[in-house]
């Protein structure tokens, strides 16, 4: 008989209860507690999971302590991450992140450090790395492609509108904007598909408060170690969500696009300029919840590891220090 997986999540607004939802969808998973500082959110949530009251806690720690878990997930405001992380981590407790994994270059180091010597794994709740499109980019990039050499990416979204008022408006909460929110991802899918390894940004934003610290669009250019450069833009102030990947080298190129949130498209494009048009199996993907059930069960690995998400932090943190003081910042990773 297989043993049930129990999971505590921590944080259960919007996403929380996403996340919360796809575990009560995995075979022989549940929900065991939830941790919230909202009593509002903390009982609706227990009501909908059959969550009983004694196991429905204010703080994430109390929660971590008292019960037996075998995982749990934090979907908690950015800034709030790297503590939860480290409780959860010195707890031996297998954790899953939502995305970024924390909001300072110093911490993430820090989290890299521990999930490498510690007992407890670490996974980022980067869902990019289960679309097949993005899978496909990663693993076709030396056979595709070559050495990428020139790389566009863009995500737009009507963002800045329906989060003024909002924790993710509040950068003591989010850590800044829209390139702390969205933006996040598609940083991390132009570093994760292409291995490249990032050593300058030069970035441009247009913030939504006068001590600019929340932006709502961002213009940013990157360099990596092997000469490549890399136009990434991000828009929180834009009427609907469009989201493109272009990759070239030698070898050719490949689009990954799509808009609103269904599963992206990706086209090879060969030296001589023919597309080809893989046929993607998107019933096949893999939900974060399931992949996070997976490694705790299975110890397999994290399909967001804490190294990738290093590599997002040290470039959005170097953004805004670019943006605010108009030069461009070297990063040694």
């Amino acid at each position: 008989m297989t043993e049930t997986i129990r999971i505590g999540v921590t944080g259960t607004g919007g996403l929380g209860m996403h996340l919360a939802r796809g575990f009560e969808g995995v075979d022989d998973t549940t929900v065991h507690a939830v941790a919230d500082v909202s009593e509002e959110n903390r009982n609706a949530a227990g009501e909908e999971l059959n969550v009983p009251t004694e196991r429905r806690y204010e703080n994430h720690e109390g929660m971590l302590d008292a019960e037996s878990l075998d995982g749990v997930a934090i979907a908690t405001p950015h800034s709030l991450h790297y503590e939860q992380v480290v409780a959860a981590l010195e707890r031996e407790i297998d954790t899953l992140c939502e995305k970024p994994l924390c909001t300072d270059l110093e911490d993430a180091k820090d989290l890299v450090r521990r999930s490498e010597e510690g007992e407890a794994e670490l996974m980022v709740g980067y869902q990019r790395h289960l679309d097949p499109a993005f899978v496909a980019a990663r693993e076709s990039i030396d056979e595709r492609v070559g050495d990428p050499q020139f790389i566009t990416a863009e995500i737009t979204q009507d963002w800045i509108s329906s989060q003024r008022g909002a924790w993710r408006s509040n950068p003591d909460l989010s850590g800044g904007g829209q390139l702390y929110d969205t933006g996040s991802h598609l940083l991390d899918v132009v570093l994760w598909t292409t291995d490249l390894t990032p050593v300058e940004v030069n970035a441009r934003m247009l913030f939504d408060d006068e001590d600019e610290r929340v932006d709502k669009q961002a213009a940013l250019n990157i360099k990596f170690e092997n000469g490549a450069v890399a136009d990434v833009g991000i828009s929180g102030d834009a009427p609907t969500v469009r989201e493109h990947l272009h990759v070239w080298g030698e070898e050719g190129g490949y689009y990954v696009d799509g808009e609103d949130w269904d599963p992206r498209e990706i086209t090879f494009i060969d030296p001589d300029g023919s597309e080809h048009h893989p046929n993607l199996d998107t019933h096949a993907s893999t939900s974060k919840p399931a992949a996070f059930v997976d490694l705790v069960r299975n110890g397999s690995e994290p399909p967001a590891t804490p190294q990738d998400a290093l590599k997002v932090t040290a470039v959005t943190e170097a953004a805004y220090e670019s943006a605010r003081e108009d030069t461009t910042v070297e990063l040694d990773l």
